[in-house]
């Protein structure tokens, strides 16, 4: 099964372009161009860009992502360049200061429809993301149905699950996006190996990043109650029901890998061995679902494996490993003493933000936001419009621009 030509198809019809480009490697590169991936470079990943040079921010991370999720569905048949292009989008819609920044919006939001990063994702892509405009509003990026559908993580709105993946005023063109799809929550396999590319980009690379900052020393596996801990934080983070001896038996099979660094003294030779670890780790695990994927499908396992054609097949081991190393970086990075306040500060500053914007809006807003709020038929749509603009902001902009209105410093 190649791709159909609805699949190249775009919401809103653009003049002909040069027919020597193909419509995906257009997607790809409309993303690569865009300012919103430009911004991610000065947005969270787990720790603030600002903090250390050595760790990821959202722009390599995605660059990561890609990487993975290019090699993993060119493997399997699927168009490199869809799953590239969703992969480089798949964090466009995340606010200033990562997860955290995203309850804050959310709570805000609550009763607007909530704020979620890759329903935003969605919006960007389709409305905010300035490049084609149509008489009535802009159209984003204009992307390939194929490429939305594969940018798109979570498939249904807020009611049905907890992550979600459009806003209510997004309907029109998720709905647009997600004709032909056998079934109104199952992904396509583009964006299914887009959020496995995704676990293992950040699982592997989280934990690189705690080594080298000296919060995790790989040594301290050595001690049976910090072992204790990432089962326990991987259980109850990413494997609710999963026994803990499974569990720690993936981390057993970690620890034996022949890659796997069990000291790290920081020179030389030990960064060059904690780089491999991680490019053995990523191997291990696309391996493993390129091999189970193609021994589920029916018939000739050799076919381009695309859009509905297939679902992608991840072992449970393999699934195991992968949420015992985000349980890691969990327990000796996101849920470390020295983060809550951080994370109590950057809550406050993006609701302060929020309601002074709100109150001096739509002057205080740069102009497309001040535009958007002015058009808006309600205090919804209008709130809608100013988390537009506070979710658009890097982490540094979000400081600076709340000492200005606010006149705080601290």
């Amino acid at each position: 099964m190649t791709y159909h030509p609805e699949d190249r198809r775009r919401w809103h019809t653009e003049p002909p372009k040069d027919p020597r480009r193909g419509e995906f490697p257009r997607d790809r590169a409309r993303v690569v161009h865009s300012s919103a991936l430009r911004r991610l470079s000065a947005k969270t990943q787990v720790v603030g860009p600002a903090s250390d040079e050595f760790v990821r921010n959202r722009l390599t991370h995605s660059l990561e992502v890609a990487q993975v999720g290019r090699e993993l569905g060119s493997a399997l048949g699927c168009d490199p360049d869809v799953v590239d292009t969703a992969c480089l989008a798949h964090d466009l819609g995340h606010p200033p200061f990562g997860h955290n920044g995203e309850g804050a919006l959310d709570e805000i939001c609550a009763g607007i429809g909530g704020f979620e990063g890759n329903a935003q994702t969605l919006r960007l892509l389709t409305r905010l993301e300035p490049k084609v405009v149509g008489p009535q509003r802009g159209y984003g990026l204009n992307l390939t149905r194929a490429s939305l559908d594969a940018c798109t993580k979570y498939p249904w709105t807020r009611g049905e699950g907890g992550k979600f993946g459009v806003y209510d005023d997004d309907l029109e063109v998720f709905t647009w996006l997600r004709a032909g799809a056998p079934s109104g929550s199952r992904r396509c396999i583009e964006a299914q190996v887009m959020d496995l590319a995704d676990d293992v980009a950040y699982s592997v690379h989280d934990v690189e990043d705690a080594v080298v900052s000296g919060r995790f020393d790989p040594r301290m596996l050595e001690d049976d109650d910090e072992t204790a801990r990432i089962v326990a934080q991987a259980r109850d983070w990413y494997l609710p029901g999963v026994p803990e001896p499974d569990i720690a038996a993936g981390l057993d099979r970690l620890r034996h890998d022949p890659a796997w660094v069990s000291a790290f003294t920081g020179d030389y030779a030990s960064l060059a061995a904690l780089k491999n670890m991680a490019s053995q780790l990523i191997g291990r695990f696309v391996r493993s679902a390129e091999s189970a994927t193609r021994a589920a499908v029916d018939g000739d396992p050799a076919l381009p494996l695309t859009r509905y054609r297939a679902d992608l097949v991840v072992p449970d081991e393999t699934a195991v490993e992968i949420a015992v190393l985000k349980g890691l970086a969990a327990v000796y990075v996101m849920t470390v003493e020295d983060r809550q306040p951080v994370y109590a500060l950057q809550r406050e500053l993006l609701m302060e933000l929020v309601q002074v914007l709100e109150d001096r809006a739509p002057k205080a807003l740069d102009l497309p936001y001040a535009l958007a709020w002015s058009a808006a038929g309600d205090d919804a749509g209008r709130l809608r419009a100013v988390i537009d603009q506070v979710a658009s902001l890097t982490d540094a902009r979000a400081v600076a621009w709340h000492r200005e209105v606010t006149g705080r410093t601290g």
